[in-house]
């Protein structure tokens, strides 16, 4: 198990403006904008951990990852031929919960939101380029607890327990509906893959402001039939 808790942070206001997504902005919400990175900045620390692990007992649909039970179709047939995988957890850090923001500012709350999701993408592609660079995996992709209606949320449980107490490694906690404290915070194994793979392409909900990839029908149905 390893822990990484000195991940740059890297936050500027041409970003931060741009990640609102606003038709217009003014000098009231760059003041704004400014003000809470010169708040951040110092005391931002997102982190990240993960463990080394490897797959055993797969049946029909589940799985042995570092000795610890995943019932889930797609999992299986995602680890089928892979030997070592990278359960992990990232966060923001706990440390932006600590900021106030006065209620009735709505617009400093969301950019406040939004420096906090920059921080969790930038400990997951921090963590991202570690294992790719220290364990020469090539390309890799991920699945996440609750991504699929094949891997419930409820397994944020058995993912948690591969790493002991979280809340002490980098201060994440998992609540009794099985949701992350600080929000900010990602879960899954990460795995080497010839062909990407993700979770999005089997989903066909249309409307869904985190797609990464288009709905996949004819690979949906490969899953289903359960082959890749």
């Amino acid at each position: 198990m390893e822990v990484l808790n000195s991940i740059p942070v890297r936050l500027n206001s041409k970003e931060v403006l741009k990640q609102l997504h606003m038709r217009k902005t003014n000098t009231d919400i760059e003041k704004s904008v400014q003000e809470l990175i010169e708040i951040t900045r110092p005391i931002a620390k997102p982190k990240a951990v993960y463990e080394v692990c490897y797959v055993s007992n797969r049946n029909w649909d589940s799985l042995d990852i570092g000795g610890i039970r995943f019932t889930s179709r797609v999992l299986r047939i995602n680890l089928d031929k892979i030997e070592r995988v990278f359960p992990y957890i990232a966060t923001c850090g706990r440390e932006l919960d600590e900021v106030a923001v006065p209620s009735h500012e709505l617009v400093k709350s969301y950019c406040l939101d939004i420096i906090k999701e920059m921080l969790l993408y930038s400990a997951r592609s921090y963590l991202e380029d570690y294992l790719t660079r220290n364990y020469g995996l090539g390309q890799i992709s991920e699945m996440e607890p609750g991504s699929l209606e094949s891997w419930p949320i409820t397994q944020q449980k058995e993912l948690f327990s591969i790493f002991g107490n979280v809340e002490d490694l980098i201060g994440v906690k998992l609540t009794e509906h099985f949701l992350m404290i600080p929000v900010k915070s990602v879960s899954g194994i990460y795995f080497p893959t010839e062909i990407k793979f993700e979770s999005c392409q089997l989903c066909s909900r249309e409307r869904c402001s985190g797609r990464k990839a288009p709905y996949d029908p004819g690979l949906a149905e490969k899953y289903r039939e359960g082959r890749r």
